[in-house]
């Protein structure tokens, strides 16, 4: 008899005493566990106990800087220490609200866009065992929330705010040592861009440039800006980058047409008839180039639905990265969105009375062999 446990994590409380949040990522993380076993399943939900929550509860108000939150100062030197303790990290929250990943030695860590965000919880019982530490020496205070992982590596991207370009690392099974596969420069821009998550083939990590770049005037703001801790730069333009696995050497860095996206989808190489790689193609839910995505999920808007899709449109992109030399890269719709939708991330609108739906992930059949059977 088959059975296993699937495990999700998203934001799923918005208020704290009689305050309510204002954005859909501000939400402290609540995991959702479900156990099939013999036919029958067993499901819970457990909130994280990361510090910015647990401070939360106790003093009934914000303590630690959310995604568009921001601790209320009392006066003017508080505020100037908050700043203080910003740069440092000490502000920043460990809200890991993002995501769940299984390492190959069976650790499970939530994750969000800041590094001290890394949480191990019990899978069975989904309760908070303690932060991930990282034991090397590279810093940094983000990273992407969307690490790959499988069996045998931990791949994920580092930010380099100070000197705009991102370390590609990789972790061993069984380590919390990152180690540095290479470095990518950024090529337009005075920040990096946003790299919520990326894709990797079997021999490449490809990482995006996207003109919706980190901002240090943002994250010092006491209020929050309709793009929050980023600005959008078009004319920085944006690049894909893609890097050899092995020896870190970067193989292509191409200009490619302006986009947003929060989810890369897919991503492989393209072979000529000799079996000779000519291009990666990497797919992802694109919001046409439009940043206003971020605003639009606020909560009031996303409250506000009234049978009309209050989000703007997105399409699944598809890149296509030349590694020829060649100095410009593609951006087409893989899909017809006529044909397969227009929302965010492609989904239909539904809602229900008191349910928070989550991301779809795809959870492959036992023993499949084609790619999309499960």
């Amino acid at each position: 008899m088959q059975k296993g446990t699937y495990i999700r994590n998203g934001p799923g409380m918005w208020n704290i005493g009689d305050y309510n949040f204002r954005h859909l990522f501000d939400g402290y993380a609540t995991l959702v566990g479900l156990h099939f076993e013999n036919g029958r399943l067993t499901a819970g939900h457990r909130q994280i106990e990361s510090q910015a929550y647990q401070a939360a509860r106790k003093n009934q108000k914000i303590c630690y800087r959310e995604f568009s939150e921001v601790p209320k100062a009392e006066n003017f030197l508080a505020y100037v220490g908050e700043l203080a303790s910003l740069f440092s990290g000490a502000s920043l929250t460990d809200n890991a609200n993002t995501g769940v990943v299984k390492l190959g030695d069976g650790r499970v860590v939530c994750l969000t866009e800041t590094q001290k965000g890394s949480i191990v919880i019990d899978p069975d019982t989904l309760e908070t065992i303690g932060k991930f530490e990282y034991s090397d020496s590279l810093g940094g205070l983000i990273h992407s929330a969307h690490p790959i992982v499988t069996d045998n590596e931990f791949l994920t991207l580092i930010p380099d705010l100070l000197k705009p370009g991102y370390l590609v690392v990789k972790m061993e099974p069984g380590s919390n040592e990152r180690n540095v596969i290479g470095r990518v420069d950024c090529r337009g821009g005075s920040s990096p861009g946003w790299v919520h998550s990326f894709p990797v083939t079997q021999h490449y990590v490809i990482v995006p440039e996207m003109p919706l770049r980190y901002s240090a005037q943002n994250l010092l703001r006491a209020e929050p800006t309709p793009l929050y801790k980023f600005q959008w730069h078009p004319e920085s333009k944006a690049f894909m980058h893609v890097m050899c696995k092995t020896s870190g050497k970067i193989v292509a860095s191409v200009e490619v047409p302006l986009f947003v996206t929060f989810h890369f989808i897919n991503a492989y190489e393209e072979e000529d008839e000799d079996g000779r790689v000519t291009a990666v193609i990497a797919d992802c839910c694109e919001h046409n180039s439009n940043p206003d995505i971020l605003d639009k999920l606020k909560l009031q808007n996303l409250r506000s639905f009234n049978g009309k899709d209050v989000l703007p449109d997105a399409r699944v992109g598809r890149f296509r990265i030349p590694l020829d030399g060649s100095p410009y890269g593609t951006l087409e719709a893989a899909l017809d969105p006529n044909e397969h939708g227009r929302g965010i991330d492609m989904a239909k609108n539904w809602h229900e009375e008191g349910v928070v739906p989550s991301e779809p992930f795809f959870v492959p059949r036992p023993g499949a062999t084609e790619e999309d059977d499960g």
